[in-house]
């Protein structure tokens, strides 16, 4: 009797620990593994390839949050700028594919970086599983108020030598700048700056009369007048400034914008992919991060992986297409 009530003890406790075994690892919240492995199985990595406090940071943490209460893990953001996000892309596609190390990529990395970068150092998606997409941050151009430029017409027929700040070299900004120039015929001095930043700071001080930045940076001088806002760059009006005309509707072929998206190691099983899938649907769904998007002004932009692997790879193949057809480098500008 005595040896039966010992062995049931011992059967109770070894449950026990495998219960809590199995709840140390994140218990059944998401699937399983390429390797079989419960999924999550500790901490999930969100390595970001920007600086901090920058907006593709603020977006993976904001998104990160979310996404954290549904695995029921920590999700910390690990900040490995370089590149363009290209270093870390291509550290995060190196690592093992079983769900526990994220990357947050800038469509700019996939679609235009590679038009000023050589072959071997493009960044391709076939590497990775992308989760989901997230927004969309549009580009404004704007004008030196004492330039006297209020529309890209103005542009046209100005008689004076105007100079165009640039925001570094294979970002959407410049791109969009660079063709719109190029299919208005205006010429011009380009001055080339490290970010948005000092390039708009040039424009509100005149030093140079027109450059392109992230709408972000650009809405709190455009509110209190000190730039001029002359088209963005969006398919269709940004909500967030909606007098402004798009560049289609000026007569300009140049829907550029920069879009992010949530990526892993190729290779997931299906079962730890939509456990992912899922914790990005119940992220984007909390009003803190529908917040965070209007006051950032960001347009969601929601979409599945395979929309974005889809959407990305064709305008890649657009901005290739015409930059060869207004025969534009981005590397020199």
């Amino acid at each position: 009797m005595k040896q039966k009530i010992t062995r049931r003890v011992m059967l109770s406790l070894a449950a026990t620990t495998a219960a809590l075994s199995l709840a140390a690892c994140g218990g059944n919240v998401g699937g399983g593994s390429a390797d079989g492995a419960t999924f999550p199985s500790g901490p999930v990595t969100f390595t970001v390839g920007q600086a901090p406090g920058g907006s593709t940071d603020l977006i993976a943490r904001a998104v990160a949050e979310g996404m954290a209460e549904k695995l029921g893990v920590a999700i910390p953001v690990v900040n490995k700028p370089g590149a363009n996000g290209a270093l870390a892309t291509e550290e995060v596609a190196a690592m093992k594919a079983d769900g526990q190390n994220l990357v947050l990529l800038n469509a700019s990395l996939i679609t235009i970086t590679p038009l000023a970068v050589a072959a071997d150092e493009a960044v391709s998606l076939d590497k990775l599983d992308v989760i989901a997409g997230l927004s969309q941050d549009d580009y404004v151009m704007v004008a030196s108020t004492k330039s006297g430029v209020k529309s890209v017409e103005d542009l046209t027929k100005s008689t004076s030598k105007l100079s165009f700040g640039t925001t570094g070299v294979g970002t959407g900004s410049q791109l969009a700048q660079a063709l719109l120039l190029a299919q208005a015929k205006v010429e011009g001095t380009i001055v080339p700056f490290d970010s948005g930043s000092p390039a708009l700071t040039a424009v509100m001080g005149n030093q140079v009369q027109v450059s392109t930045v992230q709408l972000g940076e650009a809405k709190p001088q455009i509110d209190a007048g000190t730039v001029t806002p002359l088209v963005v760059f969006s398919s269709e009006r940004n909500e967030f400034l909606p007098e402004v005309p798009t560049a289609i509707e000026a007569g300009y072929d140049v829907p550029v914008s920069q879009y992010r998206a949530i990526a892993a190691p190729k290779g997931l099983s299906a079962e730890t992919k939509t456990a992912l899938v899922e914790s990005v649907k119940a992220a984007v769904a909390k009003d803190t991060y529908k917040s965070f998007n209007e006051s950032t002004l960001l347009t969601p932009k929601e979409i599945s992986g395979e929309e974005v692997v889809t959407e990305w790879n064709a305008l890649a193949a657009k901005y290739k297409k015409l930059t060869e057809q207004y025969n534009i480098s981005l590397a020199s500008n």
